[in-house]
């Protein structure tokens, strides 16, 4: 239910929320309460009185306890709802329904690529094994770069770009932890990423990221378009950045070779993530990008959800839709492991929200994962993967990271999305080379004060001029665009490329 001033999204939710600011003493006449505190836009006011240490509703689900009395018409937040701990009934696969696949799947202008996959953009790439080699990396790129050297590229239209994606990490990490397996994992993944028509990988040379190891880890070998180098062995840093030139202008014919054709959108592989996030995420951005993926998955496509601490709370709404036991059970195996390596570095998994996310109207972890997951939709989860795991399932599936934007994100483009839907309440700024990033925003006036940076105002779903369905519709219409080529706004203003973040999850010695 909803009116101009408040949504009620269940009638057996314990709280409203506001969608205009609300003075304190302001009558709710069908909710039967005045407000007794101010409340900001996206903020929960109380619908009834609610005893200290009861549990609060919101989407039907504890979001909380309150940790004081909470009057009806009072704003509950972080000075009155605190975290605890939920029982969770797991049961797995209660809720697993066979998808209706539609009859005619949609098309997009997509490049496929010799061996078969399937592109959505045609860049040559610039990876480092190390964060030593990241200086000549960018050089060898900005060579390319059409703002600064127009020529570079102009015979090569087809080409999106040059791009160096640089890192922090590749050293003083024990050669076979589970570090340096997710390092090599998520390089060999952005190596052998079909948006990349080339790549170039460039060490130092005396590095722990062993440059054989990525290959292997990829099952990659060097070609026409892969190349790789190191400064060692080329003999310092002006001569690896002329050599790097020299690979990439030898490649550009070959990676401008390419044309768009129509594909079947089973061919999308797209990566669902939320960043900045407030009180109407999970009432409009996020749940309009799972009707969304509804209909990727009815087409044959395939979603990745990820940020695993922004599951926790929700997760049983994934287990109940599992596809089997097996699959349920890794799901529940990651969120054990996040709990004990929290525990282990003395880290809490409340410490999500942010404080912009508490300023948008979100209080617990577990309001804002319940809010989180319905950008997953409503379709049977099919599998669960490791940190940039190559994903090999159709369909809504999981992959496991941390809940900091540009690490999950950067996972998900090395398991193989070649595309990125991101929602976002207070306005973030963000995008993924080589994968483009489609941004959505949560509020008309997130829409209004930074619609440079969107794509889409979801907003109007609070604002009450279009549904979840049709926002739905709508954003299923724009990823086919994008995917054929339509430039989204982050990659109007070339963001992407420092957003590369391998996820170093060890110790560095």
């Amino acid at each position: 239910m909803s009116n101009l001033q408040y949504i009620r999204l269940r009638p057996e939710d314990d709280v409203v929320i506001s969608t205009l600011p609300i003075e304190a003493g302001t009558p709710l006449p069908a909710l039967g309460i005045t407000t007794i505190d101010k409340i900001p836009p996206g903020h929960k006011i109380a619908v009834r009185d609610i005893a200290a240490g009861t549990p609060v509703r919101k989407y039907g689900q504890i979001i909380g306890i309150a940790d004081k009395g909470i009057a009806a018409g009072a704003h509950i937040h972080t000075h009155n709802l605190a975290m605890t701990d939920v029982a969770m009934d797991y049961a797995i696969g209660a809720d697993a329904r066979p998808t209706v696949m539609v009859p005619e799947p949609a098309t997009f202008m997509g490049i496929r690529r010799p061996d078969g996959r399937v592109a959505t953009r045609n860049y040559i790439g610039i990876l480092i094994s190390v964060n030593c080699s990241a200086r000549v990396a960018r050089a060898i790129a900005d060579h390319f770069r059409r703002d600064l050297r127009p020529e570079a590229l102009a015979d090569f239209p087809n080409v999106d770009g040059v791009v160096a994606l640089t890192h922090g990490n590749g050293c003083g990490v024990d050669v076979r932890s589970n570090a340096m397996a997710t390092m090599r994992r998520t390089l060999a993944g952005y190596a052998n990423h079909p948006n990349f028509g080339g790549v170039l990988m460039v060490g130092l040379g005396c590095e722990a990221t062993q440059i054989p190891d990525v290959l292997a880890e990829g099952h990659l070998s060097t070609g026409k378009t892969l190349s790789t180098f190191t400064i060692q062995e080329q003999g310092g840093t002006a001569k690896t950045i002329e050599h790097g030139i020299e690979q990439v202008k030898a490649m550009l014919p070959m990676v401008n070779d390419v044309r768009r054709e129509p594909l079947p959108a089973s061919h999308l592989v797209v990566g669902l993530q939320c960043g900045g996030s407030d009180g109407y995420s999970g009432i409009s951005a996020n749940p309009a990008l799972g009707a969304a993926v509804d209909l990727l998955v009815r087409n044959g496509g395939t979603a990745i959800l990820s940020e695993t601490p922004e599951v926790y709370g929700a997760e049983h709404l994934l287990t109940r839709r599992a596809v089997s036991q097996e699959v349920g059970e890794k799901l529940i195996r990651r969120m054990q492991w996040w709990k004990d390596y929290c525990a282990r570095n003395g880290a809490e998994m409340n410490n999500n929200p942010s404080a912009g996310n508490k300023l948008g109207g979100l209080t617990t972890v577990l309001e804002k994962s319940l809010g989180g997951v319905t950008k997953g939709g409503t379709t049977t989860l099919n599998d669960v993967y490791e940190y940039a795991e190559p994903v090999t399932a159709k369909g809504f599936v999981f992959m496991d990271s941390p809940g900091f934007d540009p690490i999950s994100a950067t996972g998900q483009v090395a398991s193989g999305a070649n595309l990125i839907c991101f929602t976002t309440g207070r306005g973030s700024a963000f995008g993924c080379v080589p994968s483009p990033s489609i941004k959505l925003a949560t509020n008309t006036a997130t829409w209004n004060r930074q619609q440079e940076d969107m794509d889409i105002n979801c907003g109007r779903i609070i604002d009450g001029t279009a549904t979840i369905d049709e926002l739905g519709e709508e954003i299923f219409r724009m990823m086919l665009d994008c995917a054929s080529g339509t430039r989204s706004k982050s990659e109007m203003f070339g963001y992407g490329q420092d957003e590369f973040v391998p996820w170093q999850s060890g110790v560095i010695t």
